[in-house]
């Protein structure tokens, strides 16, 4: 019920620890399955400071909304791109979405349809229900890459784009985007690339010498990419990010707001109020840690999850899906349910409902977190 009387900050603070005692926290270390991550000290100060600017209404912060413009260029350049459009946004969802929106309105395709493999993550769902686009599902091969043959077996009049994912949520897979762009060229289609996940880890995993294949702008049917910074990018939530190649894109999704203190406004995205300081966030971690601090993060996730996968391999009863490409070690077992359910009665924030278990080498996941898990999951098997 709504309190007659206010409570002081103190018993309101009390109750809030006690109601949450039973989530799980990053810093325990407990939490193995997420993409999301504790933030980094400085931008969780960033956000603090500017907790009060609104990306929304432009007009009154125009110093913020230059600074998001910075950050998507940042964004862009490291994508591939000397220029981008785009924004910050809520998440990889909303990139989604926008993209899909963006392709659709361009098209003008009476029933419009959008090719995606299988792996593609469910926010195309919630894009197909509110947009009207059909969703057209290719077939993936034995390593868990889009068929790009059954992509282009299913282009057809109402195509109005194609869909690739660089580090797929359930294995980290990345498709053969190269290819991908080669076929959206051949046919005038748009190509956009989930890297919702990969985004802040394949640029910086390639510097370091793996071998991953190219997903960004610079292939050139690459016309849009999802890119979350509150991934790896080590960003609090909720900070995702939406670029796109050409101003049209952007303009196609853009209504006016015209009441706001700016004037002539246009919003792009889907949310009318945004939080401005988790855009400054971005700009900020960004220009903090620059190429070469991301990729000594990017260097301890991807170290850590070969020597995780080269750990499973010895747990007799355990297999690897498939051998990982990013920094997500994908297992299964005879007994999946079973073994997940004695995991979580342990404390283990995981999740086994597509048919295996997988372990996200967040920056908050440490080698002692997973050797405490190794022996729990030993344990387990074995008795």
């Amino acid at each position: 019920m709504f309190p007659r009387k206010g409570a002081s900050e103190e018993e309101v603070l009390a109750e809030l620890e006690e109601k949450t005692a039973e989530d799980l926290t990053f810093d325990s270390g407990r939490i193995l399955g997420s993409m999301c991550t504790y933030p980094h000290p400085f931008a969780r100060k960033v956000i603090s400071i500017y907790i009060d600017r609104n990306l929304g209404d432009p007009g009154l912060h125009i110093g913020s909304q230059k600074i998001e413009e910075e950050a998507i260029q940042m964004i862009s350049n490291l994508l591939g791109l000397e220029k981008g459009y785009g924004n910050i946004v809520s998440g990889g969802t909303e990139a989604n979405i926008l993209a899909v929106r963006a392709f659709r309105n361009l098209a003008d395709v009476e029933k419009p349809e959008l090719i995606l493999p299988r792996s593609a993550h469910f926010s195309f769902l919630k894009a197909s229900e509110m947009l009207g686009v059909k969703l057209v599902w290719t077939e993936l091969k034995e390593d868990y890459s889009v068929d790009v043959n059954d992509v282009e077996r299913k282009i057809t009049d109402n195509t109005i784009g194609i869909v690739g994912i660089a580090g797929t949520t359930g294995l980290g897979v990345v498709d053969d985007i190269s290819a991908l762009s080669d076929l959206a060229i051949d046919y005038g289609l748009p190509l956009h690339v989930d890297a919702a996940f990969g985004g802040f880890v394949i640029p910086f995993a390639k510097e370091l010498g793996y071998d991953l294949p190219d997903f960004d702008f610079r292939l050139k049917g690459v016309q849009s990419i999802t890119i979350d910074p509150h991934k790896m990018g080590m960003v609090p939530i909720p900070a995702g990010g939406i670029i796109f190649r050409k101003k049209k894109f952007l303009e196609a999704i853009s209504v006016p707001a015209p009441y706001l203190a700016g004037g002539k406004v246009w919003q792009a995205t889907i949310t009318g109020t945004r939080p401005g300081a988790n855009a400054l966030a971005v700009w900020a971690m960004i220009k903090h840690l620059g190429f070469e601090g991301y990729k000594e993060v990017v260097k301890r996730a991807m170290e850590l999850s070969r020597w995780f996968a080269g750990e499973l391999k010895k747990i007799p009863g355990v297999y690897l899906i498939r051998e990982p490409m990013l920094n997500i070690v994908s297992f299964g077992t005879t007994n999946l349910e079973e073994v997940e359910e004695k995991l979580k009665r342990r404390g283990w924030g995981i999740s086994a409902h597509r048919g295996y278990i997988r372990i996200v080498m967040m920056p908050h996941v440490r080698r002692e977190h997973l050797e405490e898990f190794l022996r729990d999951l030993q344990e387990i098997i074995t008795r």
